[in-house]
């Protein structure tokens, strides 16, 4: 738990004046977040589109994963496709501010759950719930609508360096009843909620370091955390894939809700791990252009192999 003394720390540090400019920050997406959702979209796909020509690194590591994951697609297919993923990415920049600060009635109109029965009869027979929510680019977004029109539900998060936005989104996070666990914190917790009735948002699809197990990704083996498996063993979950995904021209949101896996989970670590991957994958190939590309997903190779990615620039340091 945090102590006084550190959270004495962090009010200093949100105070001080180099927070400033992160404060404005904050302001303004919570300020474009207030505008109507076709106009957002309008924004944030020129936004997008800007950022395309200017992103060279993470460019690069997008078109790359895409060489890699669609290799039955031409060159001039996968450039369409990246300029399109950046657009997307730009529209969820852009509707930040939405996830942010849109009450309950506002999401219910934007966001349309598709299959919800699915979540609904597991809540309602009392049986625990995780929802498999891969990195799409609506992710935010689209989690913030479950808490608000499904049920209040927990998930796991990397601690944010900047302070500000590490107050600002763990609270907004939290508007509905959401719990977030940072990823280093004591999972004993976690796991009784889950057991308690809370559905677990888990995001299974980072590149997982050392601590993965190497299984395929569109056919490229993949670092990959096994956690899936042992959360649903260690709770008794049924586990439902979620895909949240941006309507064309802002027409709003949907979050579609897949069917609940059956005999899952089986007991290995890596046949279940696997199969998470093919999920996601299926739904990646459903809607190519909203994936997160600008990870880079197979940054940890397996022992001997070559890195897939080139060596990131280092920042030159003025003197």
């Amino acid at each position: 738990m945090p102590t006084s003394s550190s959270n004495s720390r962090t009010d200093r540090a949100l105070r001080h004046p180099r927070a400033w400019p992160s404060w404005f920050g904050v302001w303004l997406i919570l300020a474009l977040g207030r505008l109507p959702f076709p106009l957002l979209w309008v924004l944030g796909s020129v936004f997008g589109r800007l950022a395309y020509l200017m992103a060279g690194s993470r460019r690069l590591v997008a078109r790359r994963n895409l060489e890699l994951c669609l290799p039955e697609s031409t060159p001039a297919e996968r450039e369409r496709l990246l300029r399109a993923h950046f657009g997307r990415l730009g529209v969820a920049a852009f509707c930040q501010g939405v996830a942010w600060s849109a009450p309950r009635a506002r999401l219910a109109r934007l966001v349309r759950l598709r299959h919800r029965e699915r979540v609904d009869v597991c809540i309602a027979e009392g049986r625990p719930v995780i929802i498999l929510l891969p990195h799409f680019v609506g992710l935010e977004l689209g989690a913030q609508a479950f808490s608000a029109l499904v049920h209040s539900g927990s998930c796991m998060y990397q601690k944010i360096r900047n302070p500000v936005f590490e107050h600002h989104v763990k609270r907004t996070r939290g508007r509905f009843g959401g719990l977030s666990v940072e990823r280093q914190d004591d999972l004993r917790g976690l796991v009784r909620e889950i057991k308690r009735g809370t559905p677990f948002l888990y995001l299974p699809d980072q590149d997982g370091g050392r601590r993965g197990i190497f299984v395929p990704f569109c056919g490229i083996p993949a670092s990959t955390v096994p956690m899936l498996g042992r959360f649903a063993a260690m709770t008794g979950a049924v586990v439902i894939p979620a895909i949240p995904r941006f309507l064309p021209w802002g027409q709003g949101m949907e979050l579609i809700f897949e069917p609940p896996l059956d005999d899952f989970p089986s007991g290995d670590p890596e046949h279940d791990t696997a199969r998470m991957n093919r999920i996601i994958e299926a739904c990646v190939r459903d809607t190519p252009d909203q994936y997160f590309w600008v990870h880079r997903r197979f940054k940890t190779r397996p022992p001997g192999e070559a890195p897939i990615y080139p060596p990131k620039r280092k920042k030159r340091k003025h003197g």
